[in-house]
């Protein structure tokens, strides 16, 4: 698949990792058709295709591919973990291998598929200097009711630990919390709870796609702050909306494991291009 737009239409992918889903368009041999009114169009569920996020693969100089990443709002985000791991999945097919190598704006990171077949991504390390995050307050005390943690993992999270996470209003909290002054780029909000010894159910509403059926960056960043808080271990079994994802934060990174999944490949229809 090659990204030109043509007179047959823009060409692309849908993906999802457990029920967080993605349009993929593989820009590495063509002409950018990407923008933020393509991205908008796309990420529409009603006049488009729908997608938690849109995934574009560029050439990269240093690894075997770059990875860019949009909301479905139009606006762009650092990371997204889950597509991460389809394309890398869908690239190791194209190249004929077990593991490959990408850049995106965390720098360059590792992917891999497992003998079970799950695919496993690097995400590298967490980010929790406020600085970097971003947050304007420490990251472990956030002036916020409820005590949650901010982390960084290329894009912002807020974590809150709560007693029972099906019982959180996440749209009403997540679209208050995404905006609030702490977070100068806005945040992804995840709402967690303990089930066991390192086993955790996490919901999450996203930074310009709101409520979504998991979130790779975003489990990522809540197993890192239920160790930080001293409710598991370093490796752990999130249980999201869409399924389950397994978390293992390494010396070398945060090592992010799930199922991957193609659905279909369409093309745009000319007529559509804004």
């Amino acid at each position: 698949m090659t990204s030109t737009a043509s007179a047959s239409g823009l060409p692309f992918m849908k993906m999802h990792g457990l029920g967080n889903d993605f349009v993929v368009i593989d820009a590495r041999f063509g002409d950018d058709p990407v923008t933020p009114a393509l991205a908008r169009l796309l990420g529409d569920r009603h006049r488009g295709v729908g997608f938690d996020q849109l995934a574009v693969i560029r050439p990269s100089e240093t690894a075997d591919f770059a990875l860019e990443f949009w909301n479905s709002d139009g606006s762009r985000a650092g990371a997204c973990g889950n597509a991460t791991r389809c394309v890398s999945d869908w690239m190791m097919g194209q190249l004929g291998r077990d593991a490959v190598t990408l850049t995106t704006e965390r720098g360059t990171l590792h992917a891999r598929r497992r003998a079970d077949g799950l695919v496993s991504v690097n995400m590298g390390p967490p980010i929790l200097d406020p600085a970097q995050i971003p947050v304007t307050a420490d990251p472990m005390a956030l002036p916020l009711d409820g005590a949650p943690v901010a982390v960084g993992m290329g894009n912002p999270h807020c974590i809150y630990f709560v007693a029972d996470a099906e019982a959180v209003d996440v749209a009403r909290i997540g679209a208050r919390i995404e905006h609030d002054p702490l977070f100068p780029e806005r945040t992804n909000v995840e709402f967690a709870s303990v089930l066991g010894p390192d086993h955790l159910r996490m919901r999450v509403w996203e930074r310009g796609a709101g409520i979504t059926l998991a979130c790779g960056s975003g489990t990522c960043a809540t197993a890192v702050a239920a160790h930080l808080r001293g409710l598991t271990g370093r490796h752990v079994i999130v249980d999201v909306d869409g399924g389950r994802l397994e978390i293992d934060w390494r010396a070398d990174g945060i090592w992010m494991t799930g199922p991957t999944a193609l659905v279909f490949e369409g093309r745009l229809a000319p007529g559509l291009m804004p």
